[in-house]
C-alpha cells in the first residue's frame, strides 16, 4: 500500500457531520466525507456517480494547527419571513491528510488534485484551500508512517511562536488492531442531491505525536533532562 498526502490550509475551513437546518456546525477535523468530496470534485464526478472506489481508502488526519472556532450569522428572508441562521468554520487551521490505497487509485487522484476538473474547497464551496493541496504519493509507506515522517507543514514564522517541543494529533480510520475507537457518521454513500447516504467508520486517535521545534522563539518553562530518578531504584 501507499499513502497520498493532502495539505488542507485556509483563512477558513468548515467540516460539519451533523449540519441541518439553521445551525451549521463544524468538526475540529476533516471529515472523511469532505475530503472525498473534494476528491471527487477534482475528477470530475457527477453528484450520482459511485463513490465505492473513493470511500474504501483508508484516512487519517494529522493535525498541523487546531486553529480557531469562528462563529458567523446570516439572516435569511422566505416570504414571510426573516431568520438568523449560525454557521461555524475554522480560522487559521493546517491539516495534514492521508489517503492510503493502492498507487494506481492514489496517482490518478494526484493527477486531479493537480489539474481539478471542478473548483476545489474544504468543506464548503466559500472555502477554497490556500497553496497546492496535494504534496505526492509516499510510495510503499502505510498511512500511520507517511503521516509521521512528514515535516510539519506549518510557516517558519508560525513555527516561531510555538513551543520547543509541539505534540501533534493524530486521528486515524480504527483498524482491528488499534485499540479504543469511537463510530462517526461521515463516510459517504451517495452525494445524490435528491438522496444524500453516509455510513459509519471506527475512529481512533493516536497517542500525540511529540515534534521538535528548533525555531521556536519560546523559553522552555520546564527544561528537557536525560535524567531519570527512578533508575536509581
Amino acid at each position: 500500500m501507499s499513502t497520498l498526502l493532502l495539505r488542507l490550509a485556509a483563512p477558513l475551513q468548515s467540516w460539519g457531520v451533523d449540519a441541518k437546518f439553521d445551525r451549521r456546525g463544524t468538526e475540529r477535523l476533516p471529515t472523511k466525507s469532505g475530503v472525498i468530496g473534494l476528491v471527487a470534485a477534482a475528477l470530475g464526478r457527477r453528484r450520482n456517480e459511485s463513490l465505492d472506489d473513493l470511500s474504501s481508502l483508508c484516512f487519517g488526519v494529522r493535525v498541523e494547527r487546531e486553529g480557531a472556532l469562528l462563529r458567523d450569522f446570516h439572516i435569511a428572508k422566505s416570504v414571510d419571513d426573516a431568520y438568523v441562521t449560525n454557521r461555524y468554520y475554522l480560522s487559521d487551521a493546517v491539516f495534514l491528510v492521508g489517503l492510503e490505497g493502492e498507487y494506481s487509485t492514489l496517482t490518478a487522484i494526484e493527477h486531479a488534485l493537480r489539474f481539478p476538473a471542478f473548483p476545489l474547497f474544504l468543506g464548503r464551496r466559500s472555502c477554497p484551500p490556500e497553496g497546492q493541496v496535494s504534496l505526492g504519493v509516499r510510495t510503499g509507506l502505510p498511512l500511520l508512517q507517511a503521516l509521521t515522517e512528514e515535516p510539519w507543514l506549518i510557516s517558519e514564522w508560525a513555527k516561531g511562536r510555538e513551543a520547543p517541543e509541539v505534540h501533534l494529533r493524530i486521528v486515524t480510520d480504527a483498524t482491528s488492531n488499534t485499540g479504543y475507537a469511537v463510530f462517526q457518521r461521515d463516510v459517504p454513500l451517495s452525494f445524490d442531491q435528491q438522496q444524500r447516504q453516509y455510513g459509519f467508520r471506527r475512529v481512533h486517535e493516536h497517542s500525540a505525536f511529540p515534534m521538535t521545534n528548533p525555531n521556536s522563539k519560546r523559553a522552555l518553562k520546564h527544561p528537557i533532562t536525560t535524567h531519570d530518578a527512578m533508575a536509581e531504584l
